[in-house]
């Protein structure tokens, strides 16, 4: 079985304002996907949650759905309410939320997690990079 690592960021210049996410998948180590985009006008907790959906669509375009999968977030809102230990209480997250939750029933062994921005440093450099010159694709 593979070991497939993955970090996501969100960013927002305003909140709402300019906003991004990027993503950095890794499998048995190595680097498969780094890639980063503007997404208009958005909410800090939105460009989470698009990184997310971006984040688990990618790994599904892959075949990765079977594979043991840790995916890792500084968003600790995204993170407890995807886990269940917080409430959805924003109505802009709602539609954000469910795509995610679907996606997610989709894998066999799939773990969440909330890290500290420390260790989230490459997405969060990616995210930014969208941000400053309009987005990045690299597969």
């Amino acid at each position: 079985m593979k070991k497939v690592e993955v970090f996501t960021d969100g960013a927002s210049r305003g909140n709402p304002g300019k906003a991004s996410f990027g993503v950095f998948i890794t499998v048995d180590g190595e680097t498969v996907v780094e890639e980063s985009h503007e997404i208009g006008t958005k909410t800090n907790n939105t460009a989470e949650y698009a990184g997310l959906i971006f984040a688990l669509s990618i790994l599904l375009a892959l075949k990765l759905e079977s594979e043991q999968i840790t995916l890792n977030s500084d968003s600790e809102l995204m993170v407890k309410q995807i886990n269940g230990q917080y409430r959805l209480k924003k109505e802009e997250l709602a539609e954000y939320y469910l795509v995610a939750k679907n996606l997610l029933m989709r894998f066999a062994k799939i773990e969440i997690k909330h890290v500290r921005r420390e260790k989230n440093a490459k997405a969060d450099k990616l995210a930014n990079l969208a941000l400053d010159e309009g987005g990045l694709w690299k597969i």
